[in-house]
């Protein structure tokens, strides 16, 4: 499978932080790239594991003067205690950003790093052998280790999402925008010409969202050669590494057509490029990156809405209100959409806001005196 310049620029900063991490680390990383983690996850989890290992020195938790010799034993040897302290320090501590504000790191960010840490105290424990064919070690402190995360409603989460997405009209409308009217709303003559060299590939890009519900990475990877217009299919790459196939609507599979009718005249080399989609830089043609299509999608829609954009996510779930909208089943929206739980799905059962709005008037209307009804 190619890999896209940003997938290759991952992979050498993954070996560029296991300089400096312990060898039990880089085993661990070798193991879970072999098993089909993601690059981006396991690139995230070492910058969790130098944080971790740089705090082990500086509580002097260790003999070790610099992260990649603390032995194993360390992690061993940990009290709850001890974790339970370095989670309260990254919920503490402070974060200078490059415009010098100043927050507190998110609780996104520190469950992420506790997960990263039960990954691989976990791993240390069932996984790895030594000479004698046993475990590194078997006291896992992790596992007593839990998080409380804040509860709410799939109703509530559905009511967050439902706030920031295209309804089935707009959909429709924003797409008809771009290609009628986008281009009276730029000033400059370099933004037209540029709008113009990109209208169908641009067009392809928005339409694929809403019209397949696929990842924002899963965009950047399509291959020309995994494009099937004819029978309205396309192979992805999934999460996880895992190959998959998703079915594309009529509109889509249109723009797709039209993209791919004009790329090879519009981006001279891009025939040498597996990439379906590209874009001309410093005059070669090269894959568009995924920073690049999700600022597209907001240029786009931030121009629609005349206010601010939505994320390439945000287009994802409006596919996804859509076909339970249109009575879709919820299991073929999970193989749609790549879910690996249902539970995740289910959360689009509970977007037909206006449908339940319907229902709550008619509800009223029936309580009411005749003369009181709405009309």
């Amino acid at each position: 499978m190619a890999l896209t310049p940003e997938e290759l620029q991952v992979l050498q900063r993954i070996e560029h932080q296991l300089k400096d991490m312990p060898f039990y680390v880089v085993e661990y990383i070798r193991s879970k790239k072999r098993a089909g983690l993601s690059a981006d996850t396991l690139l995230q989890y070492l910058y969790r594991y130098q944080h971790f290992f740089k705090w082990l020195l500086r509580e002097g938790l260790t003999e070790a003067t610099d992260t990649d010799f603390i032995p194993y034993s360390v992690l061993a040897e940990l009290k709850k205690h001890d974790v339970e302290l370095y989670i309260e320090f990254l919920k503490e501590e402070s974060i200078t950003h490059e415009n010098n504000t100043v927050k507190k790191r998110g609780n996104a960010v520190v469950t992420l790093s506790v997960n990263a840490l039960k990954s691989l105290f976990n791993y240390l424990t069932k996984e790895t052998e030594n000479e004698d064919s046993e475990s590194y070690f078997y006291r896992n402190v992790m596992s007593k280790i839990v998080l409380h995360t804040k509860k709410e409603t799939a109703s509530r989460r559905a009511q967050k999402i439902s706030s920031v997405i295209l309804n089935e009209h707009e959909i429709h409308d924003f797409l008809q925008f771009i290609e009628q009217e986008y281009e009276t709303t730029l000033t400059s003559g370099l933004a037209r010409q540029r709008f113009n060299r990109d209208k169908e590939r641009d067009l392809a890009i928005l339409s694929l969202f809403l019209g397949s519900g696929i990842r924002l990475g899963e965009m950047a990877r399509i291959l020309v050669k995994k494009v099937f217009l004819k029978k309205q299919l396309i192979d992805i790459k999934r999460k996880g590494s895992k190959e998959d196939t998703v079915r594309v609507m009529d509109q889509a599979i249109h723009h797709l057509k039209d993209y791919i009718e004009i790329r090879e005249a519009r981006y001279l080399g891009s025939k040498e490029v597996p990439f379906l989609f590209v874009t001309l830089y410093g005059g070669t043609t090269r894959p568009l990156s995924r920073r690049a299509i999700e600022n597209l999608v907001t240029k786009y829609t931030a121009a629609f809405a005349q206010g601010e954009g939505l994320s390439p996510h945000k287009l994802r779930h409006s596919f996804a209100a859509d076909f339970i909208r249109n009575g879709g089943n919820i299991v073929l929206l999970r193989d749609q959409l790549g879910h690996s739980n249902i539970e995740t799905t289910s959360l689009y059962t509970n977007l037909s806001n206006k449908d339940n709005q319907q229902v709550l008037t008619r509800m009223e209307n029936n309580r009411l005196k005749p003369s009181e009804k709405r009309k």
